[in-house]
């Protein structure tokens, strides 16, 4: 099984494309600390994240350098020859969800990005207090 999930910060602004089939991708950086420390300082490990269709846009379109995130989803690892002709190895990751998190000092729930309005009541609908609505049964089409 190939299931990670990561959580850090971004190290750039996420950059949103579109690929010629006509689908979103977004892909930003991702910074996360180890847990053993280096001369006071945390150790730091840098994966590139792509996010695709509307998880990509929602990416780009809410996120900013320096948020916390947290990425689910899967490693890839590549390999290159370089133009200088060296071998080089890439991380990625694959997000099946992006999780946005408040920053340190920030309470929950005041993560920088706008709530979702609430859904509006189809026009028309005017719902009785016990929470039913009467129907004629000659109007139903079974």
């Amino acid at each position: 099984m190939n299931k990670v999930f990561l959580i850090g910060n971004l190290t750039r602004d996420p950059e949103l494309r579109t690929t010629s089939n006509g689908y979103s991708v977004c892909s930003f950086g991702l910074a996360v600390n180890r847990r053993r420390k280096v001369e006071g300082q945390p150790d730091v490990d840098f994966f590139n994240v792509t996010a695709w269709r509307q998880l990509g846009e929602n990416c780009a379109r809410y996120l900013s350098k320096g948020r916390k995130v947290c990425v689910v989803g899967q490693i890839h690892i590549r390999n290159y020859d370089a133009q200088d002709g060296t071998k080089r190895t890439v991380v990625e990751v694959d997000a099946d969800d992006v999780e946005f998190m408040p920053n340190a000092g920030q309470p929950a729930g005041e993560g920088g990005f706008r709530p979702a309005p609430a859904p509006a009541a189809p026009s028309g609908f005017a719902p009785a207090e016990s929470g039913f609505t009467q129907v004629d049964e000659d109007e139903l089409p079974f």
